[in-house]
């Protein structure tokens, strides 16, 4: 059993036990984290040196992006100030040490508001768009979804940026909320996100990772249950070309009776030193009866020098649930899709630029958003249109 610090109300610091051995223990005080080497579990795959300070000492300024907003009717939208109490809603707790110093630098927060029982028309988006990767900033995003609403919100990262943030989403008891976090930055940018979300009861959340451009991104979701009943769906989309670190790393923590979870990762990689990184943690607790929850990650390797590593882990505490599973795949193409396209008179190009977009059609389906689904085939087919497999 280990221990973690959490602030009050009040400011005070609380102390809250943390029993799984997949998740560290943590804290908003950076300095509780020792910079990290690259030895320890949580940053054995990311090339540190690439990170750009962001786990030492760079300084993290509040002004290297700029915020657009189209909110869908309804929907509220506001600047808040760090110590509003507001921020940490959500009960996150950072859990390495750059979320714990973008956690201390956010000089503010945004904070967007779904009413209770608001059905929203259209999907809510947020543009983060950096302006420079040269120097590097802090940012803090809330999502909240009042009881029973229905809402979906996109969150665009583009530009050029070296950027360490923070994001809390609140699911309230009823609610169906969809977020898409969609990384599309410039070839230069770093991008360290920490993703956290707190699913009331009966509330179902579906959070989407889609992850093409950047030099680095590292993108952190976690997961849990402020009551039973509450579902989440968590699918990702990715595309590593030469050069590209792209990691995503999960933890579902059922910690309420009667939840559900599925996660769902696919990604393509092509181009020497193309490299992406899928860690998917489940902690089924003592109390969390009744459960089921399943997670997959399938790789596309198009071509030599890239490299996938994948890693899922279920950690179960009690054998009183529904089901619980998990998949992990990495390979070139499928030799019988190739060879039934071929036989149709199909060029051989043609005919795996056909597999890859079957590939990820499935999961552009899942993801359901109609804003999005014309501008993630093309952004696809664009980086098809530069592939080695031609």
């Amino acid at each position: 059993m280990t221990t973690a610090t959490t602030p009050n109300v009040a400011g005070a610091v609380e102390t809250t036990q943390i029993s799984s051995h997949l998740h560290p223990e943590g804290s908003f005080d950076p300095d509780f984290f020792p910079v990290p080497t690259g030895m320890e579990e949580i940053w054995r795959f990311t090339p540190l040196k690439r990170l750009r300070g962001l786990h030492q000492e760079v300084p993290l300024a509040s002004d290297g992006f700029d915020l657009k907003v189209e909110a869908a009717p309804g929907v509220s939208v506001e600047h808040t100030s760090a110590d509003s109490a507001v921020r940490g809603s959500s009960g996150i707790l950072p859990r390495d040490r750059v979320s714990a110093r973008a956690w201390a630098a956010a000089t503010s927060a945004l904070l967007v508001e779904i009413p209770a029982d608001l059905v929203a028309e259209s999907a809510t988006v947020v543009t983060v768009h950096g302006h420079g990767s040269a120097a590097a900033s802090a940012g803090h995003l809330i999502i909240r979804a009042g009881r029973h609403s229905v809402a979906t919100v996109i969150v665009k990262f583009t530009g050029s940026a070296t950027l360490a943030d923070n994001v809390e989403i609140i699911a309230e008891d009823g609610c169906a909320l969809t977020v898409v976090s969609l990384q599309d930055w410039d070839d230069d940018s770093v991008h360290h996100s920490t993703q956290f979300a707190r699913v009331g009861r009966d509330a179902a959340l579906k959070h989407v990772a889609v992850s093409f451009g950047g030099d680095l991104l590292r993108h952190d979701f976690t997961a849990e249950y402020a009551g039973p009943g509450g579902s989440v769906e968590a699918l990702g989309l990715y595309f590593a070309d030469e050069g590209q670190h792209i990691e995503h790393r999960l933890f579902v923590d059922h910690n309420a009776p009667k939840t559900r979870s599925h996660v769902l990762y696919k990604g393509a990689l092509q181009g020497e030193g193309a490299h992406s990184v899928w860690i998917g943690n489940v902690l089924i607790r003592k109390v969390a009866e009744g459960i089921e929850t399943y997670e997959e990650n399938r790789n596309l390797v198009l071509s030599d020098g890239a490299r996938a590593d994948s890693v899922p882990n279920l950690e179960i505490e009690t054998g009183e649930i529904e089901g619980a599973g998990h998949a992990s795949a990495t390979g070139r193409f499928d030799d019988n899709q190739l060879f039934y396209l071929r036989s149709r008179g199909i060029e051989e190009a043609e005919a795996r630029r056909l597999v890859v977009h079957g590939f990820f059609n499935d999961i552009v389906r899942k993801i359901a958003v109609p804003e999005l689904e014309d501008e993630l085939i093309a952004t696809v087919e664009a980086e098809l249109a530069k592939s080695v497999i031609a």
